[in-house]
């Protein structure tokens, strides 16, 4: 088993005033030759952004884009002509393809909106653009793995699709409650994040918004030190 620690407070870090991101992978003007991705996952930010203030309409292409509130609301509008906020508890997903613009903005007057926008790269390129949302149950990320993310090939459950052979998981893990992960391919790594709370990979202690990435092989122990929330990205990593 391999593994790749990335401690919280070893991201890269931007305070544009109306938005502060945290960087896992470099992004703009952070950059580190150490953190380009892990396999075809190439960005996880980590977003918050200030009350009636948002990303402007800017371009996409070639990419697997999946956002995830934390906290808060962001109105979506894109040039496919989608328009609708994404909440807590949903997932959105693009596929930028052969190319889309959108923008994204917090509407409330008072309440800072915080969420992960995470960039897969597709495994075919030049894909007609396609948009996705849903509202996931959480009771079905009690205690164990639930798939919000897949292959547009092998969906499984109501998973959203993408163009990538990638899945994403989410899951709420009781105080020394344990699961498996099973790797669906030996070319697969999991990148394990927790959004918070502490648990326990290997002989791996991860708090609140630390990290592991894990390839090299077929199962992967999680154990959670207190109750604590998790998303696993699960991708290729060649």
């Amino acid at each position: 088993m391999k593994t790749v620690i990335h401690k919280a407070d070893t991201r890269g870090f931007a305070d544009h005033g109306w938005l502060k991101s945290y960087h896992t992978f470099s992004f703009a003007s952070y950059q580190n030759a150490e953190r380009m991705n892990f396999g075809m996952l190439r960005v996880l930010n980590d977003d918050v952004v200030q009350p009636k203030m948002g990303f402007g309409t800017h371009p996409h292409q070639n990419m697997e884009i999946i956002s995830i509130p934390l906290l808060g609301a962001l109105s979506h509008k894109d040039s496919m002509g989608n328009k609708r906020p994404i909440e807590v508890g949903e997932v959105q997903v693009m596929s930028a393809g052969t190319g889309l613009t959108h923008s994204e903005f917090n509407d409330s007057k008072t309440d800072e909106t915080n969420f992960l926008q995470l960039w897969i790269i597709p495994e075919e390129m030049g894909v007609e653009p396609n948009y996705e949302q849903r509202k996931f149950d959480v009771r079905n990320q009690k205690n164990k793995l639930q798939t919000v993310v897949a292959p547009k090939s092998k969906l499984e459950g109501d998973a959203l699709p993408i163009s990538q052979q990638a899945y994403i998981y989410r899951t709420d893990l009781d105080s020394e409650h344990a699961l498996t992960l099973d790797s669906k391919s030996t070319n697969h790594g999991s990148y394990i994040f927790v959004v918070n709370g502490k648990v326990e990979v290997g002989d791996t202690i991860l708090d609140k918004r630390d990290a592991i990435g894990v390839w090299d092989t077929k199962n992967i122990d999680i154990v959670a030190k207190e109750n604590s929330e998790i998303i696993i990205i699960e991708v290729p990593m060649n």
